[in-house]
């Protein structure tokens, strides 16, 4: 599932591409990815809005409508959102759950072949009361290694769910909680209460660097991901962890161990120096 760097990486290429143009009409052919509001709705109420910015909150791409409603996307496991300037090939066009057809000729396509990501079209009230159930974006200035410890601190569960729980931290997935705990030497099971002070702050600068890290590398692609522009994201040969149980840990040597057993998701970690 993209987390925070995809879809850091989708929202800046369409804030490029997209930001000024006008929805000309809309057309719903897979009306079951929608959420919030019908595909009615939805034709009525974007047609002739002008796209006034594309950002990212979370995991989700959010498209701001200068009047005043709010095309949000969360691309899940195979959700695309491109930029069809007539070069798109006939696959992704036949995938195509919403396009919406801008007045320059282009269209902008939410491809998803296995349709489990999601459209929505949200008021700014709707708005407001999803965003209300989000936690603090680890990438804001406000978001310091006192807050992060204040998180842990109140929690009994292992700090690994922690990190993926998105109402008290935003955008991040297994891949970049794998990778933060690695670079910080901290056991991914470990009770979030039982993380201190010294190692929250290496927790801290562990998950911003890697975030800031694969932005700059646009993501990481394994099989579905992929920009605005249809491009793969460069930062899979540098994880260290993530998808790689069995093999040797690159800072100790050891083997690293994939389990389940953390948050029934996989999990890999080195037995040897995460502690």
């Amino acid at each position: 599932m993209p987390e925070l760097p995809e879809t850091e990486t989708i929202a800046r290429g369409l804030d490029r591409a997209v930001t000024g143009a006008r929805i000309a009409r809309v057309s719903v052919p897979r009306p079951d990815v929608l959420r919030v509001a019908s595909a009615a709705a939805l034709r009525r109420r974007a047609a002739g809005a002008r796209i006034a910015r594309a950002w990212r909150r979370a995991k989700m791409v959010v498209l701001d409508l200068d009047s005043g409603d709010r095309i949000v996307v969360q691309p899940r496991f195979t959700g695309a959102l491109l930029v069809d300037d007539g070069a798109l090939d006939d696959l992704e066009r036949r995938r195509t759950a919403v396009a919406f057809a801008l007045d320059d000729g282009r269209v902008l396509r939410y491809a998803d072949v296995r349709r489990l990501g999601t459209v929505a079209l949200m008021t700014p009230a709707h708005w407001t009361a999803a965003e209300r159930a989000l936690g603090p974006e680890p990438l804001d200035p406000g978001f310091t290694a006192v807050r992060l410890s204040g998180i842990l601190r109140g929690s009994r569960q292992a700090v690994k769910k922690l990190l993926m729980d998105q109402r008290k931290l935003a955008g991040i997935g297994n891949i970049y909680a794998t990778e933060a705990l690695w670079r910080a030497g901290l056991d991914p099971s470990r009770p979030g209460r039982g993380i201190a002070a010294a190692e929250a702050d290496r927790l801290h600068e562990a998950l911003t660097g890697v975030l800031r890290e694969a932005v700059a590398a646009r993501g990481t692609s394994f099989r579905d991901y992929r920009d605005a522009e249809g491009n793969r994201g460069e930062f899979a040969p540098r994880l260290a962890a993530y998808g790689r149980g069995g093999l040797p840990c690159p800072r100790c040597g050891a083997r690293l161990v994939a389990t389940h057993a953390v948050d029934g998701r996989a999990t890999v970690f080195c037995p040897r120096c995460q502690r």
